[in-house]
C-alpha cells in the first residue's frame, strides 16, 4: 500500500510539473501556440525524455553489431599479419556474439541440411544461445551435458522432464552423439583458433587443412621430389588416436596464452566420454519383419547416396583415421596439427642442414636449394646422383603420416632415421624402430596415398652455353618422377566393397545393393560413381589404365545385376539387349505400350544416360599442369594481397617506382585532370556569348583539362586566352 501510494504521489507531481510548464510556454508564445501546436511538441518532448531508457547490454539484439563473418576475417587478417605474436586476447572474441551467431548457423545446417539466414533465427533461441555465451564466460559450462541443456536444436521436440526413468537410464549410459550447444562451442572455438594457427602452420603439412587435400600432395611429391633415391616412411597414427593432456596443452600455449580458452579446451579433453556398455555376450539375431520405408521430413538430412558411399571406400590408409579427442569434436583435426607442428618445424630444420650443394651440379646451387632445375622443357627431370652430386632432402606430411625424400647416399638416411626416432621418443613418447620407418630405393616403388612413387631413366640431350658463346650439345642421364595409381589397391578396395572377386584375374560381381533401383537411377549412381573416380585419379600417369579398369568393373556388376533382374541369363545379353554402355531399356511390353524412344519423346518416360569411360579414349589425360614453386592457396594468397597492399610503406614503394620510370599512376593522372580544369574554370569569367567551331571547342577542352605551358599572368588576359576562355565558358 505504502508503495502504491508513492507511486501515485510522484507521478501527480510530475503531472503538475507538467502542467506547470506548459501554462508557462502558452503565456509566452507566438499566435501559432494558441493553435495547440506547440504546447503539443511540448509534451511530445516531455514525454519522450520521460520513458527513455539505457540501451540493455544483454539484449542480443543490441549485441550483433556486425556480420560474424566479417568479424572472422578480420582474425585472419590480423593473425596473417603478425604471424609470430604470441596471442593473449582471445577472451575478447569468445565474449563477440556475432561468432556465436555465425556457428549457430553452421551447426543448425549440419543437423538440418539447410542453411538458417541470421533473420530466420527466433527471438528465444538468440536467447537461449547468450544464456550458452554467459556460461562459457563464468565457467558454468559443462561438457557433455545430457539432460541440462542451455540451448536445443530446432529438431529436438523431447520433453525430457516427462521421460521414464528408463529412457533416462538409456541416454545416460548409452552412447550419444555430442550435445547441439556442445557442437556450438566446439564451433566457436574452431573458428577463434583456425586461424592463429593457419598463419603459423608449416607449408609441409597438408592435411585438415583449408585449401589443402591429397591431390596438392601428389602434386607437390612431383615437384618437388624428382631426384631423390631414398624414401622414408612413417606412420603416427598413434598421434591422432590421443595424446596426454599436458602435452596437447603445452603445445597450445606456445603461441596462445589466453587461460579463458587454454582451460575450456582442457576440460574438453578430460571430462570423460559416456560410452555403451559391451556384456561381451553377442546378442541372437532377430528376424524382423517387412518395415515400410519411412518418408524422410523436408528439413531432415538425407543420407548418403550410394555412390558417394562406395567412393567412401574408395579412401586411402593415409585419409582413413579422423582424429576424435574427448569432447574436441572438429577441434580434435585442429589439435592434432598443432601437436604435430612441431615434428614439422624440426624437419625443416633437418632440411636446411643436410643441404650440401655441389659446384658441378646443374641444379639445387643457391643457398636454399630451390632454384629452378636445369632443363627447363622438363621441369621434373633431375641427374642421376652421385658422389660429386647435391645432397638433399625433402619431407611432406598428410595426417599422421610422412615422407621424407633424400638424394645421397643411404647413410644419410640412416642417419636422419635415428634422430627422427630420438626426437619422437622425447617429444612424443612414441617407441618407434627401424621397421616402422623403413628405408626404401626408389626403384621398389614407393607406396603413398594409394598412388606408386617409381621413376624412368631417360637420356635428353643437354644443350647449353659455354665460354665465348659456343653452343655444346651433350647426352645426359636423368630420371623422371612417375606417379601411378596403384591397380593393387584399386582391386583391393572393389573387394572390400564387394564389387569383385578373385586377385590375378578380377570377376565382377553383382551389386545387388541397387536391385529394387530403376535402370535409370542406377545408371546414373553408378556414372558419379565413375566421375568421382576419374577426379580422384586426376594427377596419375596411368589415369587411362586405371579408369577404364573400373569402368570394366562397374559396367560387369551392372551387367550381371540386369541380367539376374529382368532374367536376361548372362552378360552377352544384357549387353546385347542394352548395348555396350547399358543406355536401353532392357524391359519393355511390346503391344501393350508405344516404344520406347516414342515415350521418351513425349516425356512419359525416364531417360536412361549411358555408362560413361567405356572406352579408354574416352577417359581424360592426365593432368600435368606445371605446380608453382611457393604455392600456397587461394585464401592465403588473397589474405597476403590485401595486407602487402595495406601497408603505406608499400604505396609508397609503387609510387616511387612510378617515377622513376617516368611513369605516371591512374589516381594521379585522375587528379592532374581535375586540378586543371579547376585551376583552367575558376579564372575564366562568365561569359554568356557563344562561339561557333567544332576545332575550337575540342582545342579548349585539351587546353582545360591538361593546362598550358605558360602560367597565365597576374596582369590579366592577352587576346588568345579571352578567345580561349570564351570557348572553354561555351564548352
Amino acid at each position: 500500500m505504502h508503495r502504491s501510494f508513492a507511486l501515485l504521489r510522484s507521478r501527480t507531481s510530475s503531472l503538475r510539473n507538467r502542467a506547470t510548464t506548459l501554462s508557462q510556454l502558452n503565456n509566452s508564445a507566438s499566435p501559432i501556440n494558441k493553435n495547440g501546436v506547440f504546447e503539443f511538441r511540448a509534451l511530445m518532448y516531455s514525454t519522450y525524455t520521460f520513458t527513455r531508457r539505457p540501451p540493455d547490454p544483454n539484449d542480443p539484439a543490441t549485441l550483433m553489431k556486425e556480420d560474424g563473418v566479417a568479424v572472422s576475417s578480420q582474425m585472419w587478417i590480423e593473425n596473417f599479419r603478425e604471424p609470430d605474436k604470441t596471442v593473449t586476447n582471445l577472451s575478447n572474441y569468445l565474449r563477440r556474439f556475432e561468432l556465436w551467431v555465425l556457428a549457430y548457423q553452421k551447426v543448425c545446417a549440419d543437423e538440418t541440411g539447410a542453411y538458417m539466414p541470421r533473420s530466420s533465427i527466433t527471438r528465444s533461441a538468440l536467447e537461449d544461445l547468450l544464456a550458452l555465451r554467459n556460461a562459457v564466460l563464468d565457467s558454468r559450462f559443462k561438457w557433455g551435458a545430457r539432460l541440462e541443456f542451455f540451448i536445443r536444436s530446432p529438431k529436438d521436440k523431447t520433453d525430457y522432464e516427462s521421460l521414464s526413468k528408463r529412457k533416462i537410464r538409456a541416454i545416460l549410459t548409452t552412447t550419444q552423439r555430442a550435445a547441439f550447444q556442445d557442437r556450438i562451442v566446439q564451433e566457436v572455438l574452431f573458428l577463434i583458433l583456425e586461424p592463429v594457427y593457419e598463419a603459423r602452420f608449416s607449408q609441409k603439412s597438408f592435411a585438415f587443412r583449408p585449401g589443402r587435400n591429397a591431390h596438392t600432395v601428389l602434386r607437390v611429391i612431383r615437384r618437388s621430389f624428382a631426384g631423390y633415391l631414398w624414401y622414408l616412411k612413417g606412420d603416427f597414427s598413434t598421434v591422432l588416436d590421443g595424446m596426454k593432456v599436458g602435452m596437447v596443452i603445452s603445445a597450445l600455449m606456445r603461441d596462445v596464452r589466453d587461460k579463458k580458452v587454454i582451460d575450456l579446451i582442457k576440460s574438453a579433453l578430460i571430462t570423460p566420454v559416456v560410452t555403451s556398455r559391451d556384456d561381451g555376450e553377442k546378442k541372437k539375431k532377430i528376424k524382423r519383419k517387412y518395415q515400410k520405408k519411412r518418408v524422410l521430413a523436408d528439413d531432415e538430412p538425407k543420407p548418403d547416396p550410394y555412390w558417394l558411399e562406395s567412393f567412401f571406400g574408395f579412401a586411402p590408409e593415409e585419409a582413413e583415421i579422423q582424429p576424435s579427442w574427448g569432447h574436441c569434436g572438429i577441434l580434435s583435426p585442429l589439435l592434432a596439427n598443432i601437436c604435430l607442428d612441431e615434428l614439422d618445424r624440426w624437419m625443416e630444420d633437418k632440411i636446411k642442414e643436410f643441404y650440401k650443394p655441389s659446384k658441378s651440379d646443374v641444379i639445387w646451387n643457391s643457398p636454399e636449394g630451390e632454384a629452378e632445375q636445369g632443363n627447363t622443357s622438363w621441369p621434373e627431370f633431375v641427374p642421376t646422383s652421385g658422389p660429386d652430386k647435391t645432397r638433399k632432402i625433402d619431407y611432406i606430411r598428410y595426417g599422421g603420416h610422412i615422407l621424407i625424400g633424400v638424394r645421397g647416399p643411404r647413410a644419410d638416411a640412416a642417419i636422419l632415421r635415428k634422430q627422427l626416432i630420438e626426437f619422437c621418443d622425447q617429444k612424443y613418447m612414441l617407441k618407434l624402430d627401424n621397421e616402422s620407418l623403413p628405408i626404401e630405393h626408389i626403384t621398389k616403388g614407393i607406396m603413398f596415398l594409394d598412388h606408386v612413387l617409381c621413376r624412368r631413366v631417360v637420356y635428353p640431350t643437354l644443350r647449353y652455353t659455354a665460354t665465348g658463346g659456343k653452343i655444346i650439345s651433350e647426352k645426359g642421364v636423368g630420371t623422371l618422377l612417375s606417379v601411378t595409381a596403384s591397380l593393387k589397391q584399386c582391386i583391393k578396395q572393389f573387394r572390400k566393397l564387394d564389387f569383385v572377386k578373385g586377385d590375378r584375374d578380377p570377376d565382377p560381381q553383382p551389386c545387388f545393393r541397387m536391385f529394387h533401383a530403376t535402370q535409370a537411377h542406377t545408371n546414373a549412381q553408378m556414372n558419379k560413381f565413375l566421375s568421382t573416380v576419374v577426379e580422384w585419379y586426376r594427377y596419375a600417369d596411368n589415369r587411362k589404365k586405371i579408369v577404364n579398369f573400373c569402368s570394366y568393373i562397374i559396367r560387369g556388376s551392372l551387367a550381371k545385376l540386369y541380367a539376374a533382374k529382368y532374367k536376361l541369363r548372362s552378360r552377352a545379353k544384357v549387353y546385347k539387349v542394352g548395348a555396350r554402355n547399358l543406355s536401353r531399356p532392357l524391359k519393355e511390353k511390346k503391344g501393350q505400350s508405344p516404344e520406347y524412344h516414342n515415350l521418351l519423346r513425349m516425356g512419359l518416360a525416364e531417360s536412361i544416360d549411358g555408362l560413361q569411360y567405356t572406352r579408354m579414349s574416352l577417359v581424360p589425360e592426365t593432368d600435368y599442369s606445371p605446380f608453382p614453386l611457393g604455392w600456397r592457396p587461394d585464401h592465403e594468397k588473397a589474405l597476403l594481397e590485401y595486407i602487402k597492399l595495406e601497408n603505406s610503406q608499400t604505396l609508397e614503394e609503387q609510387r616511387t617506382c612510378l617515377m622513376e620510370q617516368g611513369l605516371v599512376s591512374p589516381q594521379d593522372y585522375i587528379s592532374m585532370l581535375v586540378w586543371n580544369y579547376k585551376k583552367n574554370a575558376i579564372l575564366l569569367p562568365r561569359i554568356s556569348s557563344t562561339l561557333s567551331g567544332e576545332g575550337d571547342v575540342k582545342r579548349d577542352e585539351e587546353g582545360l583539362l591538361l593546362g598550358s605551358d605558360d602560367d597565365m599572368s597576374d596582369t590579366g588576359f592577352c587576346e588568345g586566352d579571352k578567345e580561349e576562355s570564351i570557348n572553354v565558358a561555351e564548352m
